[in-house]
């Protein structure tokens, strides 16, 4: 009966993210998507905390992130130039800054032109051409390859699409030692493979605007049942590539594995709620609201476990397990 009533009303976009009821931007920041842009920065700096470059200078850093941060715009802007006509169709989109005329779509091109520019003056000039090149690739991937090509024809587009999100981490790697490591594509792995679980928990809640403009979501064409599988499988990939996080860190890996424990375990058990009850809003909600935290909770571990008191915990820990063949070798004897 719970679960019933939970699907009656479907959830609007604002109802799963409270804050764009609290908070009314100018149009000129409202197409450039700034809510999107911290937790891309945030995989940035655990890109850059999985290399032997971390810390940065602080130079370097301010110029990372503000580079990605306007390249991040500038495919937020695009974004909403080429989706114009569909926001327009659709009542949950159609009061956006560009159907609504409230911005030109001349004046957006230009911002976003502007920002493009920017992003790569900057990073070349501040960081290195790799990251400038990758921070752009990010962009083109999420303009081109998601949005004008999978969006509209294929229910894996956020699978292949997702790519333009995990290219964060590479640019945080490039911009610590000029090239990409093995950490660097952990975390890029890892963030492909939470990003379907991430949309697929908000796509259920808006399949219905979906729906109404023909887009070609998971859970339009093949249901909620089918999506919550897909969730949990990802879900469970999440976990499983997000251990070997202890392995990609310079150090303080065994720290990490341990801080991970509860943030994988509050995951698991929500892709799991979903799956026994998949057309539950509140389930989906709540994944969705959580995947957000758990990436930023993954971040704020890598960084921490750079720091010298947790390398210096990793190797007392390693030194207490390697003490045990020991140990029992003499008890046995």
């Amino acid at each position: 009966m719970a679960s019933s009533s939970a699907t009656a009303v479907p959830l609007t976009r604002e109802q799963v993210v409270p804050s764009r009821k609290r908070i009314k931007l100018p149009p000129w920041l409202e197409v450039a998507k700034p809510r999107l842009i911290p937790l891309l920065l945030a995989t940035t700096l655990g890109g850059m905390a999985l290399t032997e470059g971390w810390p940065l200078s602080s130079p370097r850093l301010v110029c990372t992130l503000g580079g990605g941060a306007l390249a991040a715009a500038a495919a937020g802007v695009l974004n909403c130039l080429w989706e114009q006509e569909l926001d327009g169709r659709m009542q949950r989109t159609s009061g956006r800054a560009l159907p609504s005329g409230r911005l030109s779509p001349s004046a957006a091109f230009a911002g976003a032109v502007s920002c493009a520019l920017a992003a790569a003056t900057l990073l070349v000039s501040g960081v290195n051409c790799l990251a400038a090149g990758l921070s752009l690739l990010g962009l083109c991937s999420y303009v081109l390859l998601y949005t004008a090509l999978l969006k509209p024809r294929t229910p894996q587009n956020i699978v292949i699409g997702g790519v333009a999100g995990a290219i964060p981490p590479l640019v945080g790697a490039a911009a610590a030692t000029g090239h990409v490591g093995l950490g660097g594509w952990w975390l890029f792995a890892l963030v492909m493979v939470w990003t379907p679980a991430h949309f697929w928990a908000l796509a259920l809640l808006l399949r219905d605007d979906y729906r109404a403009v023909g887009i070609p979501m998971l859970p339009v064409v093949k249901g909620p049942l089918v999506t919550a599988r897909a969730i949990r499988r990802y879900g469970w990939a999440t976990v499983i590539i997000s251990f070997l996080g202890v392995w990609a860190l310079p150090e303080g890996g065994l720290l990490y594995g341990l801080l991970l424990l509860p943030f994988n375990g509050r995951l698991l058990q929500m892709v799991e709620r979903l799956a026994d009850e998949p057309d539950s809003t509140e389930r989906a909600k709540g994944l969705f609201r959580w995947s957000i935290l758990y990436l930023f909770g993954i971040c704020l571990l890598l960084i921490f476990s750079r720091q010298s008191g947790a390398a210096l915990f990793d190797l007392q820990l390693r030194s207490w397990i390697a003490s045990f063949p020991s140990g029992f070798s003499g008890i046995s004897a």
